[in-house]
């Protein structure tokens, strides 16, 4: 069961916030707002392509890698 402990003098908006967020970085309230109505096969495939299309954007970003400072580094001593 996933849940959140309330600290004593903790606001309850900041524990629903922390709660909030944990279930949103598991994808439990995107996938309870998607089983609340049929979804079609098409709108699925739709659906998956478009979360596949963000992944991948995610993985080449990382696996590529920004530049080294090592490679960009300018000699400036020798006026």
């Amino acid at each position: 069961m996933r849940g959140v402990n309330v600290k004593k003098g903790e606001p309850v908006d900041r524990a629903l916030k922390r709660l909030k967020t944990k279930l949103d970085a598991e994808g439990i309230l995107e996938e309870i707002r998607r089983r609340r109505a049929f979804e079609t096969p098409t709108e699925r495939k739709q659906r998956k392509l478009r979360t596949a299309s963000k992944r991948n954007k995610v993985r080449w970003r990382f696996s590529t890698g920004a530049p080294s400072a090592e490679i960009e580094t300018i000699d400036l001593t020798n006026g």
